[in-house]
């Protein structure tokens, strides 16, 4: 693996308990599981096949050795710091870690100087890799450009935050921006399977067990070999050879135990907070929602499951809540915890306080059963398309009548479903919130319909007459 160019070498992955040392220094430090286990080929790659699989674009620039300036994009552990060190291996070159959490302007400068001699003397370029490149301030951002533009850096911004809002638009400019998805449940079991077989191979896991571990894991590679570090040795220190569920769920801990994917706690917590906002009771939805802040889960998982509340459980009756809902998923990504976490729980207390309604959700399962059990009618022709002379002549939306041209914007007696079926309907709003008001409207636009239906019926009636 390439060196990092701040004094640290690449530790030996094939060796247990590996350690890794600084230069000039005797501390010597356990390699954690996880970077005992940090792929070495971009092959080992759990994951992402929507970028590394074949014909995929990382991996195209990997094979046609084209390395580029880059934004990794995801949610925590999917491999983005492992894909830089990759490129880096890829090509031969340098590679520069510098984190924006603890790093500044120094680091960059350093950089710079590391760069410029190896540029000198090799002609070539210097992998830099800025972690949590979003808490790099505008100035800080701002300091990379002509090192990427002279290409003395090849840049590799990781992240967690949207890069729209999160990076400066010269630096995304000259970057290509890869987003990573949270690893998928069969990634999480090989990755468990790959660890479990090289660093304990003494040790039995249960499947029951095993679930719990990825379940844990939510997507985060780091966090599932943690959780299996952390059972791991203090099953060794007990003398204990077989990791079963009771075992991880009394060993692992409280931060990461509360919220058990595998176990009761975190769906029963899930549907407290859901029911308390359907029942309307705000204290208790944010009690919920505060429990599950505390026990350690996800935020944006929370904002998740409250736009899906605002679309089921509210509904028409107040389609503001969607976009309150979206609104705070959106503001948490960009402020992150604690801030964002305020913005959350307002909209939790909006969805609330605000009327419920399930129609819209209850006219959608019943359409969809609908369609699915009677197939398909041809569309009438008055409601065709006709972009063409040809469908025109053919009669293709000849009668139709445009609605804004009409008193009060509605074309009384048309007819909009199949001719050889019979109107099907499944919306009746309820009487709360908005959907009072479209109840009135639409009872409104059905009696207009049936007095307009009734005259063209008995017009017909007689035109028959007349005929016969």
């Amino acid at each position: 693996m390439a060196e990092d160019l701040f004094g640290y070498s690449a530790p030996d992955k094939k060796k247990k308990g590996a350690v890794v040392k600084k230069k000039g220094s005797s501390i010597a430090k356990e390699i954690p599981l996880a970077e005992r286990l940090r792929p070495q080929t971009i092959d080992e790659v759990l994951g992402q096949k929507h970028l590394l699989g074949p014909g995929k674009p990382l991996r195209n620039a990997f094979e046609n050795a084209h390395p580029h300036s880059m934004i990794l994009w995801g949610p925590p552990g999917v491999g983005k710091t492992t894909l830089a060190r990759l490129m880096a291996d890829a090509f031969e070159l340098p590679f520069i870690s510098i984190s924006a959490v603890l790093g500044g302007v120094k680091d960059i400068r350093d950089a710079v100087e590391k760069a410029q001699a190896h540029m000198d003397a090799t002609g070539k370029s210097t992998v830099v890799f800025v972690d949590e490149v979003h808490r790099f301030s505008k100035s800080q951002q701002d300091a990379f450009l002509p090192h990427v533009e002279s290409g003395l850096f090849t840049f590799i911004g990781a992240t967690t935050e949207n890069p729209s809002f999160e990076v400066i638009s010269a630096l995304l400019s000259r970057s290509t921006v890869y987003v990573l998805e949270s690893l998928k449940e069969e990634d999480l079991e090989e990755l468990l399977s790959r660890a479990i077989e090289r660093e304990y191979p003494d040790l039995k896991v249960t499947e029951e067990a095993k679930k719990i571990l990825t379940g844990l894991a939510d997507g985060d590679a780091r966090r599932l070999l943690n959780a299996l570090e952390v059972s791991a040795t203090i099953a060794r220190d007990r003398k204990q050879s077989t990791l079963d569920k009771d075992f991880i769920r009394q060993t692992l801990p409280a931060s990461i135990r509360r919220f058990d994917k595998g176990g009761e706690n975190f769906y029963d917590q899930i549907s407290a907070l859901h029911k308390s906002v359907r029942g309307s009771d705000p204290d208790a939805s944010l009690y919920w929602m505060c429990r599950m802040l505390d026990g350690g889960v996800d935020p944006l998982y929370i904002g998740r499951r409250m736009m899906r509340m605002a679309v089921e459980d509210i509904g028409l009756a107040d389609p503001r809540a969607m976009e309150v809902a979206r609104g705070a998923v959106e503001i948490y990504e960009r402020l992150g915890s604690p801030e964002g976490e305020l913005a959350l729980a307002e909209a939790c207390l909006y969805l609330a306080v605000a009327p419920k309604s399930n129609k819209a959700y209850v006219a959608f399962s019943k359409m969809k059963s609908f369609v699915k059990k009677n197939g398909t009618s041809p569309v009438p022709m008055h409601i065709r398309n006709a972009p063409t002379n040809l469908m025109g002549e053919l009669g293709y939306g000849a009668g139709y009548r445009y609605p804004p041209d009409e008193p009060g914007s509605f074309a009384p007696g048309v007819k909009y479903f199949p001719d050889d079926m019979e109107e099907y309907r499944v919306y009746h709003p309820s009487d709360r919130g908005l959907e009072a008001k479209i109840a009135e409207k639409l009872k409104r636009l059905q009696e207009l319909n049936r007095k307009a239906r009734a005259s063209m019926n008995a017009q017909k009636d007689n035109e028959v007459s007349k005929g016969e």
